[in-house]
């Protein structure tokens, strides 16, 4: 399996590099650029099917690859590698981009690399980098990325009306699609999704949209009905705040 990195800097590519060859067996040869665009000659000539991806580079950000290779050449995963902050990173995490906080370290670059490598030829690429340009230019947060087992569907805050946990999976239920399992615990959408003041977490197994709410019933210990009819547990300390929280729902 083969992997490229693009990084202006020659001793964050040396430090990928090695780090892959002794974590990532799985990835055979690995070849470096110091541009994008020498990059993506590398891409069109070895086919790669991991990309690592530096943002910052003089010249041409790496956000900016569209512009340089056509959508029938993308036919691999890219791993992002940044020193951005916190807003550009939940960026990151609502396009369902992975990405690679630097300074690198051997485990998370492991968990990327494997992360990848079970995606390969499910995602949409294109679609996802779109939407990350999308939420890093116009700072408007209004779209979230499932990974599902057959790729990614991108789905407005506005048309989830909950997240149940199911494991290591959640399954997510909207006004637009069925219900999906995604790949990703619940946990990771309550992080990421903390600042949406309409999304409330009143179990440990669910996460809800308010604006959905249909019924509270007090029998049987008290729970919600949702708009699909779906039944949401309460936790016992969450009753008082969830009760204060409805009642200035307006």
């Amino acid at each position: 399996m083969k992997a490229i990195i693009i990084d202006d800097e020659r001793k964050a590519r040396n430090l990928l590099k090695v780090l892959l060859e002794e974590n990532c067996k799985k990835i055979t040869t690995v070849f470096q650029a110091e541009d994008l665009l020498s990059g993506v000659a590398l891409i069109k000539e070895h086919q790669p099917q991991i990309v690592f991806l530096d943002i910052e580079m003089p010249e041409h950000s790496g956000l900016e690859i569209l512009n340089f290779i056509t959508k029938e050449d993308i036919n691999f995963e890219i791993i992002f590698t940044t020193a951005y902050s916190e807003y550009a990173i939940k960026a990151f995490q609502l396009s369902a981009i992975d990405y690679l906080l630097k300074p690198l370290r051997a485990e998370t670059v492991m968990e990327a690399t494997e992360k990848a490598i079970a995606q390969i030829g499910k995602s949409n690429i294109t679609l996802q980098l779109d939407e990350l340009k999308k939420s890093l230019q116009t700072a408007n947060f209004n779209k979230i990325g499932l990974p599902f087992a057959d790729g990614f569907k991108f789905v407005n805050f506005d048309a989830i009306i909950l997240f149940e946990a199911d494991g290591m999976y959640t399954k997510v239920s909207t006004t637009t699609h069925n219900e999906m399992l995604v790949c990703k615990p619940l946990r990771h959408f309550v992080t990421i999704l903390e600042s949406q003041t309409n999304f409330y977490k009143p179990h440990r197994s669910y996460l809800i949209n308010l604006k959905y709410i249909k019924e509270y019933i007090k029998k049987e210990g008290g729970y919600i009905v949702m708009d699909n009819d779906k039944l949401v547990s309460i936790s016992n300390e969450k009753k008082e705040e969830f009760l204060m929280i409805v009642q200035n729902i307006g």
